[in-house]
């Protein structure tokens, strides 16, 4: 899949008009370029802080919904998340909103070996048993993320008869196998919608001086913010971990949440359905690739 083109060309230009015209006490900071993604452009502001713009229409509203709930998450959820720090709105020629957020430092867990990610078990349990609490009816929908099966098995079944995964035909007999699932039929609970590596900050804890541990230091990319059934964040037990690891992370899921098996089958399938997505956008994004092979190999092998 390949990175839609920018609808509005964001520049440190642009933003530091913005922030002269919005927010003039911040105007003075070094303003820098560091990603340009699917639905935002996001430049660093200073030492501390980044600037987050959607780059398409079809973000702007993702934006919004982020500025609107992430504050409430945040008080509850036991780790870091970007919650917009200062909210701008159009203007100097720009037609969408945009947000000033914290700047974590860290990498992300898709660039740290899966070997290494054991320390994440318990902090990404806690945060997901304290995001997964029913949503309001005016939460954010979204059409792709939360969503029964059978709303996603033809473009899974489309995807898969596109791709050139060398393994697409085991793929679909196990979609196959799991898309009959029973649904959810609980009240739709918030979701991160977009649970993966690359969207989980990875810092280290000083344990002795020999040894800095790996800790789970912010979620981040909330631009998929919605509600729904929980299974579709909870298919990130087979992006991020290895088979122990994955255990682990069930067992604390279903001490503090008392997750079904259906759930966990449903979060199978929305596995396969991340890894079609995350490998066939290897050639642009290798690391995405890579979090979407790893996962592949995880359903099918393990």
């Amino acid at each position: 899949m390949r990175t839609p083109p920018a609808e509005v060309a964001v520049t440190p230009e642009l933003v530091r008009r913005l922030l002269r015209d919005q927010h003039p006490d911040l105007a003075g900071l070094p303003v820098a370029e560091i990603a340009h993604g699917w639905d935002n452009s996001i430049l660093t502001l200073g030492e501390r802080m980044c600037v987050r713009m959607p780059r398409r229409a079809a973000a702007a509203q993702l934006v919004v919904n982020e500025q609107r709930w992430l504050p409430g998450i945040a008080e509850r959820v036991g780790v870091p998340v970007p919650t917009p720090l200062r909210v701008g709105r159009p203007g100097q020629g720009y037609p969408w909103h945009w947000s000033v957020n914290p700047w974590f430092e860290g990498r992300t867990a898709a660039e740290t070996p899966v070997g290494e990610r054991s320390d994440l078990v318990r902090p990404l349990a806690l945060f997901l048993s304290r995001l997964h609490v029913p949503a309001p009816e005016e939460a954010p929908r979204n059409p792709f993320r939360g969503v029964p099966l059978r709303r996603r098995d033809g473009k899974v079944r489309e995807r898969l008869a596109d791709s050139a995964l060398p393994r697409s035909a085991e793929l679909l007999a196990l979609w196959e196998e799991l898309v009959g699932t029973p649904a959810w039929t609980g009240p739709a609970l918030w979701l991160h919608g977009d649970l993966h590596p690359a969207n989980l900050l990875v810092g280290t804890e000083e344990r002795t001086r020999a040894e800095d541990r790996p800790t789970l230091a912010a979620v981040l990319d909330f631009g998929d913010l919605t509600s729904g059934d929980p299974a579709s964040d909870l298919a990130v037990a087979w992006l991020a971990f290895g088979p122990r690891d994955r255990a682990r992370l069930r067992a604390e899921l279903d001490r503090r949440a008392g997750i079904d098996d259906h759930t966990w089958a449903r979060a199978r399938a929305w596995a396969v359905l991340y890894a079609v997505l995350l490998a066939g956008s290897a050639e642009e994004h290798p690391l995405l690739g890579a979090i979407g092979e790893h996962t592949v190999t995880q359903l099918l092998d393990t």
